[in-house]
């Protein structure tokens, strides 16, 4: 975008925002039960809404709290936070056609506001990896409607945690949202061989530490679907004609 009060005019981003509003309550109900959960282990309102506000990563936020209140060396929660994280790589690799050409300092901005829903919802509207005007105002539409999905709602766990009970499970409705946004995306045979590659890795490695089964099953889902596309791109062989 050349500029931000030209960038929210533009109709795609209107449309990103519009379509990452549909799983919004989802975010939401994620982000307020991983703000409820940072104050009720402990860590304190201010460092809590530093972690939210600086880190933006629920997954990795979750899995680092046990260590962080347990007392174990900082270099062990940095490992466990970048392990669970190293699936931005794999997002970061398959966005590298879209945006490679930008500033990087503009790409620098565009990594801390991608996360898991928005990336999914962009591939879903941006299947080709070629690049194209629509697809920045595409982006930051989608981001900036998951940003304040997750921070309101986490801000307000963390500030009123104490009068919000964890067994209510709410950090299932934004499992659910994955779910649900997943089998939307389910079109054709390569999606589907993909999910389905994407959940046997990730049970088959479930005893990996630090969730690195998220990283295989992810990287699984990946290379099969590019297997795929390779294999039904590739021209049929020839056949002579023998008459």
């Amino acid at each position: 975008m050349s500029s931000w009060s030209s960038g929210w005019r533009h109709p795609e981003f209107r449309r990103g925002a519009r379509e990452m509003a549909g799983i919004a309550l989802g975010i939401a109900a994620w982000g307020l039960i991983t703000g409820v959960t940072m104050v009720k282990s402990g860590l304190g309102v201010p460092l809590s809404l530093l972690m939210s506000l600086l880190v933006y990563a629920g997954s990795a936020q979750l899995a680092v709290l046990p260590l962080l209140t347990g007392g174990a060396p900082i270099w062990v929660a940095w490992a466990t936070a970048i392990c669970v994280n190293l699936r931005f790589v794999i997002f970061s690799a398959q966005w590298r056609p879209y945006f490679a050409g930008f500033p990087r300092g503009q790409r620098a901005r565009m990594s801390y506001f991608t996360a898991d829903l928005n990336y999914v919802v962009f591939m879903h509207r941006f299947p080709k990896p070629e690049p194209s005007p629509e697809q920045v105002p595409y982006f930051w539409g989608g981001a900036v409607i998951n940003w304040f999905s997750w921070q309101i709602p986490s801000v307000a766990g963390i500030l009123l945690g104490d009068a919000i009970p964890t067994r209510w499970g709410m950090g299932f409705a934004g499992t659910v949202a994955l779910i649900g946004l997943m089998c939307s995306l389910l079109v054709d045979r390569p999606s589907f061989v993909a999910a389905a590659v994407a959940g046997c890795a990730a049970v088959a490695a479930y005893a990996l530490p630090l969730k690195l089964n998220i990283v295989v099953a992810i990287a699984s889902a990946v290379a099969i679907g590019m297997v795929i596309d390779h294999t039904s791109a590739r021209p049929p062989t020839p056949t002579q004609d023998k008459t």
